[in-house]
């Protein structure tokens, strides 16, 4: 009898006899890949080149059975499981060793309604695939600031874009998802439809379910936007950034703006001896008319000696994809963030510092301008949490070398516990690292709401089947 060895959801390893594979195989209309399979190693590999976990199976499903299906073997084997989007994953939750990863990757349909300015949007699509499709009709939903971001693990996550100011978060502009849960039901949750998962997937994560179907609202806006590219000297920095946040402060709900501390990008365009040269990048984009977005972003080209700026009209699909060549594929990425109610001077000066003690030149410090619509929001109205933030921090730092992991992770830890005892101290989904500290970084993340989202976890998951994520105990 041929078997083989797996892991179940508790971490232990137990046997599969070939015969219950090979049935849960006939069951898929798409592939089921194993270990000795030759399309496996490329099957497993995330954009994040961190990561590096070995599932003992790969389903690829094509629709929604094959999403059944799979849920239903995991379950009755006692499988470990993941999910995977589109792959653009940080943390690594997409995968896991041992187990059974549902890839959803082959599901990439978008249909727009133009009449009811809806898209219904399938999990293994990207945002680049739902830009290029709702600016056909001059629509637009929140969506990612990197265009090969999967929508479904970033609007779970909640979702910070450069509309987010505008019209709030990827997942406040859901109006329903078609999810199955984890006993195989396919279930349509909105604000009349079991209300209470609808309420949890709009920030919660894949803690409930498997969506196969995201319905958003779209708005007017594009093709032609203003977009503010400027580039200032790192020696400028400390007044740099109090500039842009006095700007902020004032600036209204249309601008959506970010103070990004960086290396120069190695573009064709910049001088050799530029490359990764630190500088500080403000980037905003104007959810409006153009002629009004080209004044209302004027002062962020004024805000010290500018050494670069690519400020201009522009096509709204190729400002969502301008950064795309800079978080290419297999870099090792460790990512942390921490939200703020305010940005001091203390906190500013902080950040400057630790900016300047990176250990690789590609470590970004990412400084979001919140409110306007997303924090408008009850926070008890979506899982989402820390709706009264008005800024994020992140630390994104990426490498090339893998025998430095250890040490960049270390400092990256080190940077965000200094952050955080000068910020609020909650922390964004999307942002948080491998997950390590899971019971901190959910409590940090949901606040007010982690106790309800308990008790849905209880109702729609009661076995935590769903638990490769910041996980929800139930």
């Amino acid at each position: 009898m041929i078997e083989m060895r797996v892991t179940t959801s508790t971490g232990a390893d137990t046997v599969l006899e070939e015969a219950v594979i090979e049935g849960f195989e006939s069951s898929l209309r798409g592939a089921l890949i194993r270990r000795h399979d030759a399309g496996y190693e490329d099957a497993r590999k995330l954009w994040n080149g961190m990561i590096d976990k070995h599932p003992a199976f790969i389903a690829r499903c094509l629709g929604v059975e094959d999403v059944v299906h799979s849920i239903d073997f995991a379950r009755d084997n006692d499988l470990l499981l993941a999910v995977r989007g589109g792959g653009h994953n940080v943390a690594g939750n997409a995968l896991c060793d041992g187990g059974l990863v549902i890839d959803l990757s082959p599901m990439k349909a978008v249909r727009v309604d133009p009449v009811r300015r809806t898209a219904r949007v399938r999990p293994g699509a990207n945002w680049g695939d739902v830009d290029k499709e709702t600016q056909l009709h001059g629509l637009v939903t929140p969506g990612g600031e990197v265009s090969t971001t999967g929508v479904a693990g970033f609007t779970l996550g909640g979702g910070m874009g450069l509309l987010r100011r505008k019209w709030g978060l990827a997942c406040d502009n859901l109006i329903s998802v078609e999810i199955v849960t984890a006993d195989g039901q396919v279930i349509t949750a909105s604000e009349t439809e079991h209300p209470d998962l609808f309420w949890a997937v709009r920030g919660g994560g894949g803690n409930f379910g498997v969506v196969t179907c995201f319905e958003f609202r779209l708005h007017p806006l594009g093709p032609e936007i203003y977009g503010a590219t400027t580039i200032y000297p790192f020696e400028e920095a400390a007044s740099v950034l109090r500039n842009w946040r006095d700007f902020a402060h004032e600036a209204p709900d249309e601008v959506t703006s970010e103070a990004l501390i960086w290396g120069m990008p190695p573009l064709p365009e910049v001088p050799p001896e530029m490359h990764w040269a630190p500088v500080v990048i403000l980037v905003a984009m104007y959810a409006g008319p153009v002629d009004e977005g080209e004044r209302a972003l004027q002062p962020l080209q004024e805000m010290g000696t500018a050494i670069g700026d690519l400020s201009a009209r522009q096509q709204y699909v190729a400002m969502q994809s301008d950064m795309d060549p800079l978080f290419a594929d297999g870099q090792l990425n460790y990512w942390k963030s921490v939200f703020a109610d305010s940005l001091n001077d203390e906190v500013l000066d902080e950040i400057v510092v630790l900016y300047a003690s990176r250990l690789s030149p590609q470590t970004l410090f990412g400084l979001r301008h919140l409110g306007g619509a997303m924090g408008r929001v009850p926070e008890a109205a979506t899982a989402y949490g820390n709706r009264a933030a008005q800024f994020n921090i992140s630390i994104d730092n990426t490498w090339q070398d893998p025998a430095r992991n250890r040490e960049m992770i270390s400092w990256t830890r080190a940077a965000w516990a200094s952050l955080r005892e000068l910020t609020n101290g909650g922390v964004y989904l999307n942002f948080a690292g491998l997950g390590e500290e899971n019971e901190l970084l959910a409590r940090a993340a949901y606040g007010r709401n982690y106790h309800r989202l308990v008790d849905v976890k209880r109702r729609y998951d009661p076995t935590n089947l769903f638990r490769t994520n910041v996980n929800i105990s139930p």
